[in-house]
């Protein structure tokens, strides 16, 4: 080999090398910034979801203590009217017993008089010498006019022992005077069993506070932390009094555990509700993406350099890297076949399956149900409660539309925004029209609110079209889908929260609905 020969080869080596290294560092710096990237959306994803859980845990607190009071407004407005003096006892515990029953969250209803004595409860049973005007909220009605609600700290039950948080309203005398308090007590286990059932890691937080900072309950549920305070903690020292509702990654003031927290300060009475997730739980799969990729790294190191130590090889070694990018991409478009935000089937993949499922429809002879779903008034839900609530109600619509896709072939697809569809293979008119009223009233049945719907809250409306294997016109994609849109049209113009089944112009009646 000569020497001219011999330098084109080291060159053509040195270049070899060259372009691997390039290349690695190349593949290292997109590596590394798909992992940042993955980073901060899994940190997004849980500002999102201690975001919605706290909003849940507000509005949960808010329509206990709503009911509560509300209760105690008929019973202030009674006894101010009797006069407490000549209260019918036996018919106020009667009534008082009633609505612990109705309402879960009551540990109990009481009425007691200017001094503290107990005059009613709902138990009908009152201690000997029983006086309450040693607690908090009896000596602040005694001292304050305001004829409003008052929420207490929690105390124990003088009459059970159980943890509760007082909720009360002052009692007048007919010249406005002091006459007693009216009081409902809240059970902190209905909180914390309500806590409970939410599907997070044993780490995860969920605290509710008076406004200075006292805790009134919290999960995990521990004894000795009820009723002391966090007022020196990150969120009440530096967060709260600069904004009503927010998310910080920081260390509990009470165990010391690092989460991504969410506050909110509720606007109508002096509570914070605050939901944690912890930030090793949130960590922990990008952990784990982290090992997978390095790992990968490592083996793409090894066997691109094997690569450029064979420069023979270079062909075969670049068809090899070939295939394994178009593998790649073959996941890659596997992973785009679902909506991001509902976990749905997205429209690409609604648009490989229905052609299939029509082709199916002419071999095995049997018809195809397609449910279109549209949330009424959406564009006022989204513009009255905000973008963030409304892909929240988008996902619970979503979360429905699933529920009925009960086996293997069936598939719930977003169609675009707030419009979904789902694909029933085998049903008829009858079955589709059934399990699209069982969508229709899950979602009524949510009573999720919704201010700008003559309802009140969020509802849907659903169109129904099917193809049978003997009517050819139904065998097309557009056709099919315009059927069903007709259908959801016809629902709307019906007034919405309708399910309405498509019917062809020669067909004569009206269309059914349900």
């Amino acid at each position: 080999m000569d020497r001219t020969q011999t330098l084109h080869i080291d060159r053509l080596r040195n270049l070899t090398y060259g372009l691997v290294c390039f290349g690695l560092i190349v593949v290292l710096a997109l590596e590394g910034w798909q992992l940042y990237q993955s980073y901060r959306q899994a940190f997004f994803q849980a500002r999102q979801a201690a975001t919605n859980l706290t909003r849940a845990t507000e509005a949960h607190v808010r329509d206990a203590i709503r009911q509560a009071d509300t209760l105690l407004v008929g019973v202030v407005e009674r006894s101010e009217w009797e006069g407490l003096e000549r209260l019918n006892s036996s018919r106020m515990q009667t009534f008082l017993k009633r609505q612990v029953g109705v309402l879960p969250q009551l540990h109990g209803l009481f009425i007691y008089d200017r001094n503290g004595r107990w005059l009613v409860t709902d138990s009908g049973q009152i201690p000997a010498n029983a006086n309450n005007a040693d607690r908090e909220y009896f000596m602040y009605h005694r001292e304050h006019d305001d004829p409003g609600v008052h929420i207490g700290r929690v105390i124990t039950s003088r009459s059970t022992g159980e943890l509760v948080i007082p909720v009360s309203r002052r009692i007048n005398a007919a010249d406005g005077s002091f006459a007693g308090v009216a009081l409902a007590t809240l059970k902190v286990a209905y909180f914390n069993d309500f806590y409970a059932q939410f599907r997070v890691s044993k780490e995860d937080a969920f605290t509710l506070t008076y406004y200075d900072g006292t805790i009134l309950v919290r999960r995990p549920f521990v004894p000795d932390v009820i009723g002391t305070s966090i007022a020196q903690g990150q969120i009440f020292k530096d967060l709260l009094p600069l904004q009503d509702a927010g998310t910080a990654l920081i260390e509990s003031s009470i165990d010391g555990k690092e989460r991504m927290y969410s506050f909110q300060r509720f606007g109508d009475f002096p509570l914070v509700a605050i939901s944690g997730i912890s930030a090793e739980a949130i960590r922990l799969p990008w952990w784990r993406q982290l090992i997978v990729a390095v790992v990968v790294l490592i083996l793409i190191g090894l066997s691109t350099a094997a690569f450029a130590r064979v420069l023979l090889q270079q062909i075969s070694r670049s068809e090899l890297a070939d295939r394994e990018l178009r593998n790649a991409h073959k996941a890659l478009r596997k992973f785009s076949l679902e909506d991001a935000l509902t976990g749905l089937a997205n429209r690409r993949r609604l648009d490989d399956v229905l052609p299939q499922e029509l082709g199916r429809v002419r071999r095995t002879r049997a018809p195809l149900g397609v449910i279109m779903l549209d949330i009424d008034y959406f564009k006022l839900y989204n513009d009255r409660y905000g973008h963030v609530a409304g892909d929240a109600a988008i996902q619970a619509v979503a979360g429905v539309l699933a529920s009925y896709a009960r086996r293997a072939e069936d598939l719930p697809a977003r169609y675009g925004g707030e419009e979904m569809m789902l694909l029933l293979p085998g049903a008829n008119e009858a079955n589709s029209l059934e399990i699209a009223q069982g969508v229709r009233q899950a979602v009524f049945d949510l009573a999720r609110e919704h201010q700008g719907s003559p309802l009140g809250i969020v509802t849907v409306s659903l169109g129904v079209a099917v193809a049978y294997p003997h009517q050819a016109e139904n065998n097309d994609v557009a056709a099919l889908i315009k059927q069903a849109d007709t259908a959801l049209y016809q629902a709307k113009s019906q007034g919405r929260n309708q399910a309405c089944a498509y019917q062809a112009p020669d067909v004569t009646g009206a269309r059914r609905s349900t």
